[in-house]
């Protein structure tokens, strides 16, 4: 389900007072993550640092803690627990818990003990749309198909002027890296859909908001 173009799958309970996200794996475990709310709030992630293996976790605890180049924060627990496994791959590829937060960007998987009321508060997405709404409104969020390694912001400038420069850009990025672009030329959705078609690269997102066009392109090749 997409919420103002945040992603909050249904499949999976959310813990919106610290935005995360929780999934029964077994009768007896879960996994849990940052939502795709708390992954546009901290910005591309740059570190992510676990609690050990083993360790006792009370509801409200952190069970890892979070960078960006503009924000450090904590992924808390909605319930008390033992720590079963984290997700070694987000230390080494933290920018994971941007692009997949409900997949591969998973953080730590936990032994709720059963005498705790942290699952009942637990809600679906269904029954949270205007509190989700609000909350996006509040933090001024904007929420992508992939979050954005690079930003090009192109007022004035013609779309065709647009794409030299972001040629130039690709050519010093990796493939997989992923660029915003916002343009106001009335023609960039025209000229960004030739260039993808000539260029193979792929764009994997566009909208329009006011008179500004955001695109979000993905370096293939």
């Amino acid at each position: 389900m997409l919420i103002d173009y945040c992603d909050f799958p249904e499949d999976v309970l959310y813990d919106l007072d610290n935005n995360v996200w929780v999934r029964y794996i077994t009768p007896e475990a879960v996994r849990l993550g940052i939502t795709s709310v708390h992954a546009a709030l901290a910005g591309k992630l740059n570190k992510v640092q676990f609690k050990p293996i083993g360790a006792e976790i009370e509801h409200g605890q952190s069970v890892a803690t979070i960078e960006s180049a503009k924000y450090f924060g904590v992924v808390r627990a909605p319930f008390s627990g033992k720590l079963l496994a984290v997700n070694s791959g987000l230390e080494v590829a933290p920018k994971l818990a941007n692009d997949t937060p409900y997949g591969e960007g998973w953080f730590v998987e936990i032994a709720p003990r059963h005498d705790v009321g942290g699952l009942a508060s637990l809600v679906e997405p269904t029954a949270a749309i205007e509190r989700i709404k609000a909350q996006i409104r509040d933090l001024r969020l904007r929420c992508f198909a992939a979050y954005p390694d690079h930003e090009m912001w192109e007022i004035g400038v013609e779309c065709a002027a647009v794409l030299v420069r972001m040629n130039e850009l690709l050519e010093h990025c990796n493939v997989g890296d992923v660029i915003h672009v916002v343009s106001d030329d009335p023609t960039a959705e025209i000229e960004m859909e030739r260039w993808a078609d000539e260029s193979g690269q792929k764009v994997l997102e566009s909208r329009k908001e006011g008179n500004l066009e955001h695109f979000i392109v993905k370096k293939v090749r």
